[in-house]
């Protein structure tokens, strides 16, 4: 049987006794309904992964004897920072949790011209969280020891002006540079347009930033399929796919 992955802001350490977080403790008593003498693997978002014993599961506690650190490491040498404009409903979620399985290291939702999302600067919080627990779980399921780090959103033109990665590409199904054209990098930073596409204007202010413009494909991908498409192709030609 598989072994548990539970995520807990806590400090960890060999050898220590631990009763777990709210979070961590009702994952492990209500919805996985583990017992005392079971084994889960504990991390807490810095790298480091550590298997533990369950001592004691009640309804108000959860605790457990920290055994030992486990060095197995998934973390891709290639980083990641990928602008996403803002999408509805679940699709937004969808792109995260995707994102993160597939190795990425940073996202920074975007507001555009295209983009139907109003996020009111009172429930950008409230998303924020929910969008970092969505991370949290699918580093939880893929076996990530590293969190990736989710960003207020931004609008398109300042997170542009922020960027200074290695190489810069923007997806835009009309013009292409391959990417076999660039050297390898050792960070990216990729802008991915809402349902609607991004205007030419963007594009072209993507440019000024030293975005290239290209495309993996012949096909149109929807906005919350575009990162995982595009990390696969990424962490194939220059991250751990093999």
């Amino acid at each position: 049987m598989r072994i548990p992955r539970i995520y807990t802001s806590q400090p960890l350490s060999p050898t220590e006794f631990l009763t777990l977080d709210s979070l961590a403790a009702n994952h492990v008593g209500k919805v996985l309904r583990m017992k005392p003498g079971e084994q889960i693997y504990l991390f807490n978002g810095t790298g480091d992964c550590y298997l533990a014993e369950l001592t004691e599961v009640s309804k108000k506690t959860v605790a457990v004897n920290v055994l030992k650190k486990n060095s197995v490491q998934c973390e891709s040498p290639l980083s990641t920072h990928i602008g996403q404009c803002l999408s509805r409903g679940e699709r937004m979620d969808y792109a995260i949790q995707k994102a993160t399985e597939m190795g990425v290291s940073q996202i920074t939702p975007l507001f555009s011209t295209r983009c139907e999302v109003k996020l009111p600067k009172e429930r950008q919080e409230k998303k924020l969280l929910h969008w970092r627990q969505i991370a949290i779980s699918a580093c939880e399921q893929c076996g990530r020891n590293v969190l990736p780090e989710i960003h207020a959103p931004l609008p398109i033109d300042k997170w542009l002006a922020q960027r200074t990665e290695a190489l810069r590409l923007v997806l835009h199904h009309h013009a292409a540079t391959p990417l076999g054209n660039h050297e390898r990098p050792s960070n990216i930073a990729l802008l991915i347009g809402p349902e609607g596409g991004l205007t030419e204007e963007e594009v072209s202010l993507a440019n000024q930033y030293k975005f290239y413009s290209t495309t993996f494909g012949p096909r149109v991908l929807r906005t919350e399929t575009t990162p995982v498409a595009a990390l696969a192709v990424l962490q194939y030609c220059w991250g751990d796919w093999q």
